[in-house]
């Protein structure tokens, strides 16, 4: 096990697309939440009437411990560059044929399988360590003094390596079963950020909801929307204190899915021609 997870570390470390990404998303992290926080400020400097009520409403939705929560929501926009290195990193097995040269090394087909997944797991790891050091920052630079209570709501950070690990299965399913980068990932992108929020909204309105158990959402309801939207109005508390009350229910179904879709890629891996 330790030998398969060496190697896949050895074959990411000399990948150079993996290190641009990973400065990709080094940046796009605090960039994103840089600019929820501007504009918090914005909303909320001065002395205007507007801004005290705006800052009443609002608390500081970056310093603890509500940092975990609000930089967790605000990154999980961007789970797609985290995504293409994977499509990247399953796809080059099937174009390079490394695949097969590993099985001629001596690797069964299940290890292949796991030395993949082990590939998902370090890429999910390292972009959740982004994410904490991020949110300890926004948290440290929003407003000092609450460092006193920086160890509340750090269930965000599981929540958060959960929905990436879940979301990143479901992209390497598709980079597995395609084999095709640029396919694979026209397929992704346009399922991901068309298709899937369509659904996702028509259902909320005409269907009850259902379209919470579609592939991407069911992890994205992990983490909700921040606790400035409860503040809104009876209507916002209510829905917020509900998708509060479903996240055990979606840790389950995420749980579920997950290892749906690596049994899914072992069977298949286990009768595919090679």
């Amino acid at each position: 096990m330790l030998a398969l997870i060496k190697i896949e570390w050895l074959k990411i470390k000399k990948y150079p697309a993996f290190w641009w990404m990973l400065g990709i998303v080094a940046l796009t992290y605090p960039g994103i939440n840089s600019m929820s926080y501007y504009g918090y400020t914005k909303a909320t400097s001065g002395k205007e009437i507007a801004n005290n009520i705006a800052k009443m409403l609002l608390g500081n939705p970056f310093a603890f411990p509500e940092t975990w929560h609000s930089v967790a929501y605000f990154s999980s926009f961007f789970i797609l560059l985290p995504a293409i290195l994977v499509i990247m990193l399953v796809t080059n097995e099937y174009t390079f044929r490394t695949h097969r040269q590993n099985v001629i090394d001596g690797w069964s087909r299940p290890q292949f399988i796991t030395s993949k997944l082990f590939d998902v797991l370090i890429v999910s790891i390292i972009v959740t360590l982004v994410y904490i050091l991020v949110a300890a920052g926004f948290g440290i630079y929003a407003d000092s003094s609450s460092t006193g209570q920086w160890a509340s709501q750090l269930q965000y950070i599981p929540l958060f390596l959960l929905q990436v690990f879940s979301q990143l299965s479901i992209v390497f399913l598709l980079g597995y079963l395609i084999k095709k980068a640029f396919i694979a990932l026209g397929i992704f992108l346009f399922y991901y950020l068309i298709v899937e929020n369509i659904a996702v909204a028509y259902a909320q309105f005409k269907l009850k909801d259902i379209g919470r158990f579609l592939p991407f959402e069911i992890s994205d309801r992990l983490i909700p929307r921040p606790a400035f939207f409860s503040r809104f109005g009876k209507d916002a508390k209510t829905s917020y204190d509900h998708a509060l009350g479903l996240i055990p229910e979606h840790v389950i179904y995420t749980l579920i899915l997950t290892t749906g879709i690596w049994l899914i890629c072992y069977q298949v891996h286990k009768r595919r021609d090679l």
